[in-house]
């Protein structure tokens, strides 16, 4: 029984990282700040369960994001974040918010967070840039970023060109700060591929979205899991806005339009709150069903701390050298 009681102790220890410590999380799985998904009750299970829950501003209004936060602590008394999308008109209100209400840690995307950083710094913040070129993470490091995620095209939403398995490597090459990987993980395997690649977390989106705890409506969750390998398309390469999402009736007139050289206003008019349309309505015929490759391994609804132990124990068992299965 004393030989059993060490191999768990060493189990758990094992997963413990540079990022675990710095975030005091229990498991180095962060939940994507994905916008109109990711709101309190799923960033809220997702750290109650070891995680790092994310709470996705996007364009959000500061009023929404700082009740957000509050509901959020209503369900968990341990740590979790809050996404802005620097391109955000309220982006100044929201970066004051998280200060105001004490969130603990916060990624960031669509611009460079230097001009938050010293008010941030000064309440104990932790910033984590989300990045998608080695020229970005190193340029966050310098402004003083406590850790970057790499997001490879794989990911859902708004993607960059480099695929995680050449992005994560030469980025934990290039800075000295934590790089936690993200786009294409959905299983341990990922994790595992993940941390020798030189990643000291992950982040997963697409398969938190089906989550017992997510929000969205059950169409786009049955969309996820019915998907197939090739079932994502990338719309709005020529506007330099690329966008991965679920093919449907919605992505095929775009991409018919978009290789006919419709104009960036007629493009953007077709997926005019679209996001929210599939997210809250439940529309996955003309809505844009936002999700990554991975799409095609998820299969199976759970909870959030049912798909952490999973991904976590997967992860555990292949790093250590045993099957999965033995």
């Amino acid at each position: 029984m004393q030989g059993k009681s060490a191999d768990i102790r060493e189990a758990i220890n094992y997963m413990k990282t540079e990022v675990t410590e710095l975030l005091g999380i229990e498991y180095p799985i962060i939940q994507g700040g994905m916008a109109w998904v990711a709101e309190y009750h799923l960033a809220a299970a997702v750290s109650e369960a070891g995680g790092l829950g994310i709470i996705g501003a996007s364009s959000a209004p500061a009023d929404w994001v700082r009740e957000q936060v509050r509901e959020a602590k209503k369900l968990t008394d341990k740590p979790f974040g809050v996404n802005i999308m620097l391109l955000n008109p309220n982006a100044d209100e929201v970066a004051k918010v998280i200060v105001e209400e004490g969130v603990q840690v916060v990624t960031t995307g669509a611009g460079n967070p230097e001009k938050y950083m010293e008010m941030w710094k000064a309440a104990g913040v932790k910033v984590i840039p989300v990045v998608a070129s080695v020229a970005q993470a190193v340029r966050m490091e310098r402004c003083g970023a406590d850790a970057v995620v790499c997001e490879g095209c794989e990911a859902g939403g708004h993607i960059g060109e480099s695929t995680t398995m050449v992005l994560v490597p030469q980025v934990a090459d290039a800075v000295s700060i934590p790089v936690i990987a993200a786009g294409g993980i959905a299983d341990g395997r990922g994790v595992a591929a993940a941390f020798m690649l030189g990643a000291k977390a992950v982040q997963v989106g697409t398969h938190f979205v089906v989550t017992e705890e997510s929000q969205v409506h059950e169409n786009y969750k049955e969309r996820i899991l019915k998907a197939k390998d090739i079932d994502t398309k990338v719309t709005g390469r020529t506007t330099g806005h690329p966008v991965r999402a679920l093919r449907n009736q919605m992505t095929r007139e775009y991409l018919k339009k978009e290789a006919a050289g419709a104009s960036f206003e007629e493009l953007e008019l077709m997926t005019l709150g679209g996001l929210r349309k599939a997210v809250v309505e439940g529309d996955v015929t003309t809505g844009s069903v936002m999700a990554g490759q991975s799409a095609g391994m998820v299969k199976e609804k759970m909870t959030c701390a049912q798909l952490i132990q999973k991904l976590n124990n997967e992860a555990e068992y292949l790093l250590k050298g045993t099957k999965i299965h033995e």
